[in-house]
């Protein structure tokens, strides 16, 4: 029997799980907040856990297209700007994975997924429909919106994000926290860049109380830049996506190697995002209860810092499809999801707090990490348990 799964969210982890479950056969209604799917100008990085989702779902042409494939992921420091270690990814590291590590435009991704997305008879999506609140029953769930609409469903997905409303009516745990770092985000041509400065391979620099990230998208024609700092947000920390000033992040880099210098002072527009979390879920309990589940940063928001966030969404998607396809009741079905997913994502959002206090580490643990890192580079920079899958 065909099941109506309402999805609140339209965003990666949102479309991700309307596509999955479409795929599946299942009847699917989404409400987005906004008038229109937009995503923001930012990266993604893919391991090829994810890849190997997207391939599933068909869409291996689709991100051949769109996504560069760095072949080399390089750890530089940002003082010295020596380099530090090296994970090589290009073919060995797909033939050891079955997938290749993927860098995207998160604009990119989100059309992608939309995109396969409307080629299902079975979604329905609505815009402009924020969602107030639900009511479970015995035979359902209804789904009130904000213009006093009710929707019956068999079960709701909150992918609501890390402010998730669906969340909060479920757990009552109040909001996420914020971890007094901030992130300058930038999109660039590469052709806009002096030679020196442009760059196929992923590279992050670790510094004191800072790291940056870069990589290439679109095929390589663009860079995307992340600086991190660790400094005090001003404004509304609900909104993350807020015009920064490029004069104080060089300011905040000024202490960092030539190159890297360079880099910040040759962009001039920057988008500045305060970071929030939850603790690591701690249980099944924390990703569903009863006919509902959440998915994404709804469910397990994480630092940025071991490059899974929209991974984890889409890990999320692929499995809560193949939960629901079974025969058991939803609750069951929901459950059998949750138990699934609750621990992989609770490693995952203890290895990036963790990889946050090791990139900004200071001091004798600065020295240690550096040299740890020259010893062993590709062993502590590969992991497989995160890259072989769910």
């Amino acid at each position: 029997m065909t099941k109506k799964t309402l999805i609140v969210g339209g965003g990666i982890g949102g479309l991700a799980a309307a596509l999955a479950c479409s795929q599946a056969g299942q009847s699917v209604a989404l409400f987005e907040r906004s008038a229109e799917f937009t995503e923001v100008g930012a990266g993604v990085q893919l391991g090829p856990n994810v890849v190997k989702v997207l391939q599933g779902w068909g869409l291996q042409a689709a991100l051949a297209q769109v996504a560069a494939f760095p072949e080399r992921l390089q750890i530089r420091s940002a003082m010295s700007g020596a380099e530090l270690g090296v994970l090589q990814l290009g073919a060995s590291f797909s033939a050891r994975y079955g997938a290749p590590y993927v860098t995207i435009h998160r604009a990119d991704l989100h059309a992608l997924l939309l995109g396969a997305l409307t080629q299902q008879s079975g979604a329905q999506l609505n815009l402009n429909s924020p969602v107030d609140r639900f009511v479970e029953h015995e035979a359902g769930i209804t789904l009130h919106t904000a213009d006093a609409r009710e929707v019956q469903g068999d079960v709701l997905l909150g992918a609501d994000g890390v402010w998730s409303r669906m969340r909060q009516q479920m757990l009552n745990d109040g909001g996420p926290q914020p971890t007094g770092h901030l992130a300058y985000r930038a999109m660039v041509m590469q052709s806009s860049l002096p030679a020196s400065l442009r760059s196929q391979h992923v590279t992050a620099w670790l510094g004191p109380k800072l790291h940056v990230v870069q990589y290439p998208v679109r095929g390589g024609e663009w860079l995307n830049v992340v600086a991190i700092v660790q400094a005090r947000m001003t404004g509304d920390i609900q909104n993350w996506d807020h015009s920064a000033n490029a004069g104080e992040l060089r300011r905040l880099m000024a202490t960092t190697c030539p190159p890297l210098q360079n880099l910040i002072q040759a962009i001039e527009a920057w988008r500045l995002w305060g970071l929030s979390i939850r603790p690591p879920l701690r249980g099944a309990h924390e990703q569903a209860q009863g006919r509902v589940a959440l998915l994404g940063d709804a469910a397990h928001p994480m630092l940025p810092y071991l490059a899974q966030g929209a991974g984890m969404a889409i890990e999320d998607a692929a499995e809560l499809a193949r939960s629901l396809a079974t025969a058991d009741a939803v609750p069951t079905q929901l459950g059998q999801y949750a138990h699934r997913r609750w621990s992989r994502n609770a490693r995952v959002q203890a290895r990036a707090i963790r990889n946050g206090q090791i990139f900004h580490a200071t001091g004798p643990v600065r020295w240690g990490r550096d040299a740890a890192m020259k010893l062993l580079g590709e062993r502590l920079l590969d992991v497989p348990w995160l890259y072989r899958g769910a």
